[in-house]
This record gives C-alpha cells, structure tokens and sequence, in this order.
C-alpha cells in the first residue's frame, strides 16, 4: 500500500521519573531528512531516529520532544564549595581594607554560574525503553495518516491512469486506420498538385508504405500500455514499499511517449487523445509528488 509524506501526531506520557510530550510532523522532501528539537537527549536520539528511519523511508520528519523530570532524583546538584570560599574570603578581604563590611547574599552567590551546577542524570535503561516506546506510538500515528492519506492519493491515481489507458485503447484502434489516412492525405496531395509524389500508383503505395512507418506509433503505444501496467502495479500493491520515485519515473516516461505520439500523429483524433494523456499524467505527476 502507497503512503504519502505528510502526517502529524501528538502524544503525552507520563513515567514515575519524567514526563514527555512528543510532537511529530512529516512533510514532503526528496529524501529522509531528521530533525529534531527540544530536550538534549544526547545518544538517546540518534536511537529515536534510527527507530524512525525504519518505518519512514521519505519525507522531512520534525520531531519537537518536551520532557519534565519531576522526580529529585534524577537530578545531580554540585556546589563549588571551594570556589564559594575563595569568594567570601576575597569580600572579607576586602571588607577591611576599605573599613567597611560588604555584604554578600547566598542569592547573589548562587547567580555565579561557576559555584552550582545542576545537572540531570544519565537515562536509565529503563527511561531510554520508555522514551523509546513513547516514540514509537507517535510515529505509529503519523504512520496511520500518512497511510490514510496514501489510500486516498491511490484513489485519485488510479481514476487518472485507467482515463490514460482508456486513451490509449481509443488510439489502438485509430492507429487502425493510419496508413489509410495517410493515403488520403498523399492522394489530397497529388491531387492539388504538390506534386511531391507522381501519379504512379506503385509510387504512391510506396510513399504510404515510407509515411506509414515513419509515422507508426505502434512502439509508442505498446511501452504508454506497459508503464501503465506497471504504475498500477505500484499502486494496488499491498507491500507498502515505497513507490514515488518509481511512480513520478513512470509519469516522465508517459509524458514523453505522449510527446512522441503526438509528433507522429497525421490525425486530429489521435493528437487530442495524445493531449488528453498528457493532462491526465501531469496531474498524476503531481499526486506523487507527495507518496513515500
């Protein structure tokens, strides 16, 4: 099943030592492209991301993760005790040089950001298996948006490329009738005295049987049916693979033998249904634009 890029989730949990909020966006980009803000989790997101790659193979993934921590104890609180003296020690100094004493608050002591750290500890094993669990629910709702989303596009897809192979049969049995209309044409030509081709009947079969086949589409249609055989496959396939590479490949490909088709058409009908197959696959060129 196709997926396409975009999705959001936005989840809370709560653990006896922290508290998480995890917010994820997937947006369209060429390829994976991480990136992540919030809480410095150190390792611990290198881990989320490779969690996150394994499930996501495209798109730009956002990842904004708030995290409390509660509990005392996962706090390591340092005070430079030495450094504190020195300080105090230096004011009292300078206390009876000038005759006068300075007083100095433990408030004004601790806005030194040398004389207390605080500091959070490591993540236990079992902190980095909860934010990783955590991580994981979240990017199971984007994974079942973008999923949704996917079923959709797949839709729209799939009505764009039966409407090219639907043209396509139409331009099966015209192609029919092309050496007929181009002796028509040739015929008109002699006729009005163009005088490009003589009047010899085994001439004429000749410059139709030359024309014929140097405007034959016959290679153009069979490869418009095979690229289109193929984007259904992708398509109705279950295997949730990525596809929209494949797809916006395919779509090139189908613009292209279009171009050709149309260059090659002698017929009004032929060329509107050459047009028509370019309009059909530059909107399926857009919609995959979005897919996985």
């Amino acid at each position: 099943m196709i997926m396409s890029m975009t999705g959001f989730a936005e989840r809370s949990f709560d653990a006896p030592t922290m508290r998480l909020k995890i917010a994820i966006k997937s947006l369209n980009h060429r390829f994976f492209d991480w990136s992540y803000k919030g809480a410095a989790v150190g390792d611990v997101e290198n881990r989320l991301r490779v969690l996150c790659q394994a499930r996501l193979h495209r798109g730009r993934i956002e990842v904004v993760l708030d995290l409390h921590h509660p509990d005392p104890s996962s706090w390591d609180v340092t005070v430079n005790e030495g450094l504190m003296e020195k300080i105090l020690g230096a004011v009292q100094r300078a206390s009876a040089k000038l005759g006068r004493e300075l007083q100095v608050t433990a408030e004004s002591l601790l806005r030194i950001p040398q004389i207390m750290e605080l500091r959070r500890k490591e993540f236990s094993p079992a902190e980095i298996e909860f934010l990783e669990r955590s991580f994981l629910r979240t990017l199971e709702d984007v994974f079942k948006a973008r999923r949704a989303e996917g079923r959709k596009t797949a839709a729209q897809l799939q009505v764009h490329v039966l409407n090219v192979r639907k043209a396509v049969q139409r331009l099966e049995k015209r192609v029919r009738s092309h050496p007929r209309l181009v002796r028509q044409k040739l015929r008109q030509k002699v006729r009005e005295g163009n005088n490009q081709v003589s009047g010899s009947e085994t001439r004429l079969a000749e410059e139709v049987a030359y024309l014929a086949q140097r405007y034959d589409v016959s290679e153009e249609i069979h490869r418009l049916k095979c690229h289109l055989e193929h984007a259904l496959q992708l398509i109705r396939s279950t295997k949730g693979d990525p596809a929209g590479k494949m797809l916006d490949f395919l779509a090139q490909e189908l613009t292209r033998e279009a171009n050709t088709l149309n260059s090659k058409s002698q017929d009004i009908d032929m060329t509107k249904e050459g047009l028509l197959i370019k309009g059909e696959v530059e909107s399926i060129r857009q919609q995959v634009q979005n897919l996985e």
